[in-house]
C-alpha cells in the first residue's frame, strides 16, 4: 500500500538585518489543523459495457446496485464519480467505456471486514452485469472527519 500524507510542514530559513546584526528567521506553513487517523482508501472501478455485446449497464441499474449492494455494506459514506475508462480485455482488444468509480474510507483496524465486503461487491457486480472484472485499488491514508 502507498502511504499518502496530504499536509506537510515547510521550514524556511532567512536572514533579517537588525542594525549590524544578522538573525535567522524560521517560517512554518501548512501545519495540520487536527490529528489524523490511519485509514484505508479503497476505490472500485465498475465498467458498464457487457462483453460480447448487449445493452450497457444503465445509470438506473448502477444506482440500484449501489443502493442495494454497496451502501448497506458501507453506510458511513462513500464517493461515486462518473468516469470514462479503458482496459485490454481477455482477447487483447482495448475496450473504452463509461464507468463508475466508487471510493470508501475505513479505519485501518477494520480492513479485514472491509476486504470481505469489497470482494463480495466485486463478485456480485461481475455476476449481475456479466463483467470480466471490477478494478480495485487500496491505499493507506490519514484522514480526519
Amino acid at each position: 500500500m502507498k502511504i499518502h500524507t496530504r499536509a506537510g510542514l515547510l521550514l524556511g530559513c532567512g536572514l533579517a538585518v537588525t542594525g549590524a546584526a544578522l538573525a535567522p528567521v524560521v517560517v512554518a506553513a501548512d501545519a495540520p489543523a487536527a490529528p489524523r487517523d490511519a485509514y484505508v482508501e479503497s476505490t472500485l472501478y465498475f465498467g458498464t459495457e457487457r462483453p460480447g455485446g448487449g445493452a450497457p449497464v444503465t445509470e438506473a441499474q448502477f444506482q440500484r446496485f449501489l443502493d442495494t449492494q454497496v451502501t448497506p455494506r458501507f453506510p458511513d459514506g462513500l464517493t461515486v464519480d462518473k468516469v470514462r475508462g479503458q482496459y485490454r480485455d481477455r482477447y487483447g482488444v482495448i475496450e473504452k467505456e463509461r464507468s463508475y468509480q466508487v471510493t470508501v474510507l475505513y479505519p485501518t483496524g477494520g480492513a479485514p471486514a472491509a476486504d470481505a465486503k469489497l470482494e463480495s461487491i466485486r463478485r456480485r457486480y461481475q455476476k449481475t452485469f456479466q463483467q470480466e472484472s471490477v478494478g480495485r485499488v487500496d491505499e493507506a491514508v490519514h484522514a480526519s472527519f
